[in-house]
C-alpha cells in the first residue's frame, strides 16, 4: 500500500489536471460561441443565394426542352465509377469521439462504394493522419492508384489534404475547393462528390452526415446520404457540460431571416435581370456549391469545440471522483497508522 505522501503527492498531479481541463472547458465554450455566431451571421446570404437560385429556376430553362439534357455541368448525372470524398475532421484531439465518429462514417462510406475508384480530400490533421495511414497518395500526373486496407476490387487514394485551415476558416478555403471539385466534375474525371462532417444545430441537436455536393439535385434541399444521430446518453453530457457556459441548448431562432429570404423566391413579381436568367443561373450555381462547403466547414468547426467543451467536462468530473478516492484511501492509510501506534503504545505499556 503506498504512504501518505505519495498519495499527498498524486492528489496535488489530479487538482493540477482538474484545473487544466476546466479552463479547456470554458475556453472551448467560448469558442464554441464565436463559432455558433458566425455560422449563423453566414446564414443570410446562403438563404439568399439559395432563393434566388430558385427563383431562376422558375424562370430559366435549366433542362434542354427537345433531349431533357441539364443545361448546366453540375446537374448531369453519371454513372457512378469515379467518387471524391471530402472528409472534414478538426486538427486537434482531446475532443472526446468527435474525429472517430467522423472517420467511422467515413469507412462505412467506402465500404458501401466497394468496387469503385475513390479519392479523398482530407480536411483536418486528424483525417488526414488516419487516412494517410490506410491509403495511399495519389500519384500526381498518373492515373495508378493502389488499395491499401480495403477490399479487392475497388481503388482508394488520398487526393490532397488540407491541414491547419480549421483555426481561422475564411471563405477563400471553400471557394478554392470547390473550384477544383467543379473543374474536375466538369470534365468528367469524376462523377459523384460527397462531404462527411459533423452536421450541428445546437449542443444536443448534432449529427455526422454524408452529404451528396454534385451533382446538384435539390436547391435548398441537402441530398443526405449517411447520418448519425447522438445517443442519448451522448445528449445528457452534453447538457450537463453547458450548465454554467452560457451556451445555448436550443438551435438558433432563424425562423425570420429564412422567411424574409424565402420572399424572394416566392414573390409573384417579374423581375428583370440584366443577365439573362440562364446566365446568372450558370454563375451562381458553382457559389451555391462552394457556399455548401463553407456552412459544413463552420458547422464541423463548432461541432468539435462541442465535443472538446463535453470531453473537457467529463474529464473534470473524473479528475473529481479520483480526487475523492485518493482523499478516502489516504485517511485510511493515516487511520492505520494511527492505530498501529496506539497498538504500540498500549503494547508497551502493558509489557511494562
Amino acid at each position: 500500500m503506498a504512504n501518505i505522501l505519495d498519495i499527498r503527492r498524486r492528489i496535488r498531479s489530479v487538482i493540477n489536471t482538474r484545473q487544466i481541463t476546466r479552463a479547456m472547458k470554458m475556453i472551448s465554450a467560448a469558442r464554441l460561441r464565436r463559432a455558433q455566431e458566425r455560422a449563423l451571421a453566414a446564414r443570410p446570404y446562403s438563404q439568399m443565394l439559395t432563393n434566388v437560385l430558385k427563383s431562376l429556376v422558375s424562370r430559366a430553362d435549366i433542362y434542354d426542352p427537345a433531349t431533357g439534357e441539364p443545361l448546366h455541368d453540375l446537374l448531369v448525372r453519371r454513372p457512378e465509377q469515379n467518387v471524391l470524398l471530402i472528409v472534414i475532421t478538426g486538427d486537434k484531439g482531446l475532443a472526446g469521439a468527435f474525429n472517430a465518429n467522423i472517420l467511422k462514417a467515413a469507412t462505412r462510406f467506402l465500404d458501401s462504394k466497394r468496387g469503385k475508384r475513390i479519392e479523398i480530400v482530407a480536411i483536418g490533421r486528424k483525417g488526414r493522419d488516419f487516412l494517410r495511414r490506410r491509403f495511399r497518395a495519389a500519384e500526381s500526373g498518373t492515373t495508378e492508384t493502389r488499395n491499401v486496407g480495403a477490399s479487392s476490387g475497388s481503388q482508394t487514394t488520398l487526393a490532397g489534404e488540407h491541414v491547419g485551415v480549421l483555426n481561422k476558416i475564411d471563405y477563400s478555403l471553400a471557394s478554392e475547393i470547390s473550384e477544383k471539385v467543379i473543374a474536375r466534375y466538369a470534365h468528367a474525371e469524376i462523377d459523384s462528390v460527397y462531404l462527411v462532417y459533423n452536421e450541428f444545430k445546437s449542443v444536443i441537436a448534432q449529427r455526422v452526415v454524408v452529404e451528396q455536393l454534385l451533382p446538384v439535385e435539390h436547391i435548398g434541399a441537402p441530398d443526405i446520404a449517411q447520418a448519425d444521430a447522438m445517443e442519448l446518453k451522448d445528449k445528457q453530457r452534453a447538457i450537463e457540460a453547458a450548465k454554467g457556459t452560457g451556451v445555448s441548448l436550443r438551435p438558433a431562432d432563424t425562423s425570420e431571416v429564412d422567411q424574409s429570404a424565402a420572399k424572394f423566391g416566392t414573390a409573384p413579381v417579374d423581375y428583370i435581370y440584366e443577365q439573362s436568367p440562364r446566365e446568372l443561373f450558370r454563375s451562381l450555381l458553382p457559389k451555391y456549391v462552394a457556399t455548401q462547403i463553407f456552412h459544413a466547414l463552420l458547422e464541423s468547426v463548432a461541432a468539435e469545440h462541442a465535443a472538446r467543451m463535453t470531453a473537457m467536462e467529463s474529464a473534470t468530473t473524473n479528475a473529481g471522483d479520483m480526487i475523492d478516492s485518493l482523499t478516502l484511501s489516504m485517511n485510511r492509510v493515516r487511520q492505520a497508522k494511527i492505530t498501529r501506534e496506539i497498538i504500540e503504545i498500549v503494547s508497551g505499556a502493558a509489557a511494562q
